[in-house]
């Protein structure tokens, strides 16, 4: 119904402009649909023709400028000068929630000659109207921040709880939680995807940053940041070095330490502080976009006169194409010469082949890997309690640090006594999760060495029959460094990796066992790094 000396005008022209603060709200609900109607059904009764309606789906909060939707209306007045257009909102919150912003767009307004009119709330052109509607405006601002503030608080509380609060990552959903709220479940296949490049990087599986990035780049179900199909560079760190995949929580933001989470971890504690290291300490590999099927030795054999990495490539005779190793270090008294691949590839196959055990010492291997097993399970109860002390130790350390912290004025002293807290905080908690899990597995010994003793009584089966990933894994896992290879002399002195090692005829492994074949427990320091880390 019209007001009191308001006149019906059936020549006006209006536009309408509705808003919700989220995406999700125009989602789920009917908000922008409502507001549109409500705005229809009070143009119809004021008898205006709505031409146009400019819609929005972001916060209220903020510089109106950011609206593309206010954005459009603005322009579409700009196009129309001569048109003394009525501008419709629902209500005054829709038309902003910051006070500054909002008397700037009073004035945009005005300089279009546009006619604010909304359905909750009568502009007046007087200097009370005014008055009134800037105490509306700074009201409206009010409740957003201190409905900001109270989000915030409740956030800050979730996460000093243990609950992951900000975006999803990767591999997971949030699900209701029967303590209130929402909590972060496993979401599959991603998750099983993300463990594997995880965990891959921390083995030593995927032994750069760009392995990992080609990992996940292959994956059809790992969603990409880029047209092209490829991830950005910053993707991958950022992935490795969230500690919420182990199953923990902090903020910087908001002052709150590490700390565990009420969610399931996709990766242990110590994995993920394994990762840690090796992304502070930097890692190398011959990885390159360029190693193809053709010239799988590309990138982990170097030429023995310069230690340069050798390159490979197709050359054209007269009649058909030949590969080819060759050095291109200039100062190489071999540079350019060329190595035919049939004779390096066939010589590397000869070496792994001189490196398969006998029978007798893979059979001796397996039953030490079981006594050694055997051993270690049994020496589970004297790791707990040095586990429980070693925790007391570090709680005594960090009192102390915490109180001395208190009594400091220096600030450099101070944040010095922080860092060293944080350490030990973190500490800790690996020490506790180690605590959870004394001398437990997720696998039998067969589950978990099978495969181990295939690879290491016969490397070279694998070599010949796997694809050029499985021959990247053998080059990595049977060799500890580059491969010199000398034009006339073939291999120089490989260094083999520990396993290989550890079943070599001078093994210290091996001494104390009888020609019977005896087997006896050997001593546990000398399978470090092949039975544990």
């Amino acid at each position: 119904m019209l007001a009191e000396n308001e006149v019906f005008d059936p020549h006006k022209k209006a536009v309408i402009y509705c808003r919700v603060s989220s995406k999700k709200q125009t989602a789920d609900g009917s908000g922008l649909d409502t507001q549109e109607y409500r705005c229809r059904k009070y143009a119809a009764e004021k008898g205006y023709v709505v031409e146009e309606v400019f819609p929005d789906d972001v916060s209220g909060g903020g510089d109106f400028m950011n609206r593309p939707g206010m954005v459009s209306l603005l322009a579409y007045l700009d196009a129309n000068p001569f048109e003394n257009y009525v501008v419709i909102f629902d209500d005054l919150k829709r038309y902003a929630r910051d006070t500054e912003f909002h008397l700037a767009l009073r004035r945009e307004m005005a300089a279009r000659n546009a006619t604010r009119e909304c359905l909750n709330f009568r502009f007046e052109n007087s200097p009370e109207g005014e008055f009134v509607e800037t105490i509306f405006a700074a009201q409206a601002q009010l409740e957003r921040q201190q409905n900001r503030r109270q989000v915030l608080q409740k956030m800050k509380a979730r996460v000093e709880q243990g609950f992951w609060v900000k975006k999803a990552p990767i591999g997971y959903i949030y699900v209701k939680s029967p303590r209130g709220g929402k909590e972060l479940v496993w979401s599959e296949p991603l998750a099983s995807i993300v463990r594997e490049a995880l965990e891959g990087f921390a083995s030593g599986r995927f032994a750069s940053q760009t392995e990992v990035q080609r990992f996940l780049e292959r994956q059809p179900d790992y969603p990409k940041d880029m047209p092209n199909g490829k991830l950005r560079p910053q993707t991958v760190p950022r992935l490795l070095r969230k500690p919420v995949y182990a199953g923990y929580v902090f903020s910087e933001e908001w002052g709150i330490s590490l700390r565990e989470g009420k969610h399931d971890g996709l990766i242990s504690f110590q994995t993920h502080r394994r990762i840690m290291e090796k992304l502070e300490q930097g890692v190398y590999a011959p990885a390159r976009k360029d190693i193809r099927k053709e010239f799988p030795l590309r990138g982990a054999v170097s030429c023995a006169m310069c230690c340069s990495p050798l390159t490979a490539a197709w050359s054209k005779g007269k009649t058909a194409k030949h590969a080819y190793y060759r050095c291109y270090n200039r100062d190489c008294g071999v540079y350019g010469k060329s190595i035919r691949r049939d004779k390096i590839e066939g010589d590397f196959e000869a070496l792994l082949s001189s490196m398969q055990p006998s029978d007798k010492l893979g059979a001796m291997a397996a039953h030490m890997f079981r006594d050694c097993w055997k051993l270690l399970g049994g020496q589970a109860q004297g790791a707990t309690d040095a586990l429980k002390a070693k925790i007391m130790e570090t709680e005594d350390n960090i009192s102390g640090l915490v109180d001395r912290a208190v009594t400091a004025t220096n600030p450099r002293v101070i944040a010095a006594y922080e860092r060293n807290i944080g350490e030990l905080e973190k500490e800790k908690l690996l020490l506790m999760e180690k605590l959870r899990n004394p001398g437990r597995t997720k696998h039998t010994f067969d589950e978990l060495f099978e495969l181990a003793l295939k690879f290491l009584t016969n490397p070279y089966k694998l070599w010949v029959t796997g694809d050029l990933a499985m021959r990247k894994i053998v080059l990595r896992l049977a060799f500890s460094g580059h491969l010199q290879y000398c034009r006339d002399t073939g291999f120089l002195n490989p260094k083999t990796a520990l396993p290989f090692r550890a079943l070599g005829a001078d093994s210290p492994l091996l001494e104390g066992h009888g020609a019977a074949g005896e087997i006896r427990t050997p001593d546990l320091s000398l399978t470090k790094g092949v039975l544990y880390p």
